[in-house]
């Protein structure tokens, strides 16, 4: 009787709702006035494999988690797979237990949006999103809700002290890649006239970013911003897009933005300008569940430190102490192992 007993109670604490022989489980709602000190995040994480990381994202006590896109490896238009899966990676005990004790907002990547490299031609792109924002508690007063598209925005923390999140759509709206025609080329070519976020979506982020009254800013994007030689999914595809997004940047001048990427099976921190008196950080990170372990090089001019072809999370730790604050990126792995250190400026 005892076992049962604190059974039925374990569950209930971590949030369980049962029905019949099904439990589901729901986090707690986020909370907004919360003041950010620890971020944490990442992507890639295939559902089948063994759930070993949130333990060591959780040694962090993080205020919030980000997913970056492949929370699932769904790639299927049948939408009661796609749900048996998210309900399956929900109540996984190890997430389970990591999402009780963390606020968690995010974004899609092409497997969680249904196909592999995929963009506005797939099919059940709403239904899919429905299940991912079932996944992810979104509130339903949320925007988000109403409109095509995955694209959502939260701020966090008190006046002078806030951090907005902003979590771009780089898979709804997207035109499709030109594959690239050489052997031993480039796998896409890039599509120049192609475009990313899609029009509604342009016109959002530059609301979002202009006169934010948020200290940091963490823009959240799927596929790599900066990098621009290697041969996989980037916004390097589409040049013009691209640069549209740089140019918003310098153009809005939020306070403090960083770029989050996930995608690439590997982690690396990129700096780059983006015009003559400005210059960004991006902080990819990638592989909770696999990596690609040959990986060992792979050009990109802006990359500072390493690539990390292990399995990783990041994570953001905010010195609120001065007038300006201080945040440090992290490479983490298994054991809650630091592979590289780095101070945003």
């Amino acid at each position: 009787m005892f076992k049962v007993l604190f059974s039925v109670s374990f569950f209930l604490c971590l949030g369980f709702v049962s029905f019949g022989q099904s439990k589901v489980f729901t986090p707690s709602p986020l909370n907004f006035d919360k003041q950010l000190t620890t971020i944490s995040f990442g992507s890639c994480n295939d559902e089948e494999k063994k759930q070993s990381m949130w333990q060591y994202v959780a040694q962090n006590k993080p205020d919030l988690w980000i997913w970056l896109g492949d929370i699932i490896y769904a790639d299927t238009d049948d939408m009661v797979k796609m749900a048996d899966l998210y309900k399956g990676q929900k109540n996984n005990p190890d997430y389970t237990k990591f999402s009780a004790q963390c606020q968690i907002v995010g974004t899609w990547d092409d497997h969680d949006f249904g196909v592999n490299d995929g963009c506005k031609t797939y099919p059940k792109k709403d239904q899919s999103k429905a299940l991912l924002f079932k996944f992810l508690n979104v509130p339903k007063e949320n925007n988000s809700w109403k409109r095509p598209g995955a694209y959502q925005s939260y701020t966090f923390g008190p006046a002078g002290r806030r951090v907005k999140i902003i979590l771009l759509d780089t898979r709804y709206f997207r035109d499709e890649l030109l594959k690239g025609g050489l052997i031993g080329g480039q796998r896409y070519e890039a599509n120049r006239v192609g475009d990313v976020l899609g029009f509604k979506q342009w016109q959002w982020l530059e609301k979002e970013l202009t006169n934010s009254d948020a200290q940091i800013h963490l823009l959240c994007s799927s596929i790599q911003v900066l990098p621009k030689e290697h041969n996989f999914e980037k916004w390097a595809n589409f040049p013009a897009a691209r640069k549209k997004l740089l140019k918003l940047i310098s153009k809005t001048d939020p306070a403090n933005l960083y770029i989050l990427s996930g995608d690439r099976h590997m982690a690396e921190i990129s700096h780059a300008p983006i015009d003559e008196d400005t210059s960004i950080y991006e902080i990819t990170s990638s592989g909770l569940t696999h990596t690609w372990p040959m990986m060992r090089s792979e050009p990109n001019k802006y990359r500072v430190g390493d690539i990390i072809p292990k399995l990783n999370f990041g994570l953001l730790r905010i010195d609120w102490s001065e007038p300006k604050p201080k945040v440090t990126a992290d490479i983490r792995g298994l054991e809650n192992k630091l592979y590289f250190e780095c101070q945003l400026e």
